[in-house]
């Protein structure tokens, strides 16, 4: 059996830190809750008290979920549909391609390949704000706009993804890829039935990364798409602020709801994170 003999000194550090970064959580998690509790409170609380984390039970009720359910807020599953169609089609896109290009950078010899990484660098310290302008024209000229392939197009291959995957493959062994052509396997079937399987932690913090990152993107969605039922969520959750009047009910419940796949998403790779976060962060 394993024994700790902690001094009297060392157990108090030990207890501050634990509240110390206790009370960091709960102001991390203060947005959290607030949001919560006005997804349960009527709108009448909401118009006296604002945002607020204090709990009155007697006042809760579902009649916000009730009102997102129903008819009135039909727009609002077809944005969460939307959501999730280009969440998911983007990550599985963007883990494909963007793999393959990290992989190519870190495992194979051939001319350019220095100055295509250059190149991969500079697009990530580019602001995707200034990209945005010659990317909507080109999506005006490809007839792409309004649509999901208008939306996905510039992420698929995101210059974070090919970076981070490039530091993983370094530290792969490459006698594994010699053994597989011995063999008779392609090169892309060293990559697929090889070294894919041992990059799945780089592929689940990817994918975390990537779902989040593209679930909650507002800005090109907002641009790109123009019609009510194209919108993504985050776009059509800002349309019910208007000056006319708030849908609060369908807001605040609506963005409770809109957690859901994120935190699902994170549970279901969240065994892989740390470890492929790790691994790809440290290698040179």
């Amino acid at each position: 059996m394993k024994h700790s003999y902690l001094t009297g000194k060392e157990k108090m550090i030990r207890a501050g830190l634990v509240v110390l970064f206790s009370l960091v959580a709960l102001v991390a998690l203060f947005p959290v809750i607030s949001l919560v509790v006005a997804a349960f409170s009527p709108s009448s609380d909401l118009m006296r008290f604002g945002l607020t984390a204090q709990l009155f039970f007697s006042s809760f009720s579902m009649d916000n979920f009730q009102s997102l359910f129903g008819g009135e807020a039909g727009a609002y599953w077809r944005w969460y549909v939307n959501s999730l169609i280009i969440s998911i089609v983007l990550i599985v896109l963007s883990l494909f391609f963007s793999s393959m290009v990290g992989y190519a950078l870190a495992l194979y010899e051939f001319k350019g390949k220095r100055f295509i990484f250059v190149l991969v660098l500079l697009i990530l310290m580019i602001p995707f704000e200034i990209l945005m302008l010659p990317l909507y024209t080109m999506m005006v000229n490809l007839r792409l706009v309004d649509s999901y392939l208008g939306v996905m197009l510039p992420l698929i291959v995101a210059p974070i993804a090919v970076f981070f995957f490039r530091q993983y493959c370094l530290g792969l062994p490459k006698e594994l890829m010699e053994s597989g052509r011995v063999d008779g396997c392609t090169e892309f079937g060293i990559f697929a039935r090889i070294m894919a399987p041992l990059m799945l932690p780089s592929f689940a913090a990817m994918a975390i990364l990537q779902g989040l990152a593209s679930w909650n993107n507002f800005l090109w969605p907002l641009i790109v798409l123009r019609s009510n039922d194209m919108f993504t969520l985050p776009v059509g959750l800002a349309t019910l602020l208007t000056p006319y009047g708030n849908n609060y009910q369908v807001l605040f419940s609506g963005s409770v709801m809109a957690i859901i796949p994120i935190i699902v998403l994170f549970l279901f790779f969240q065994r892989f994170f740390i470890a492929g976060l790790t691994s790809g962060g440290v290698k040179g």
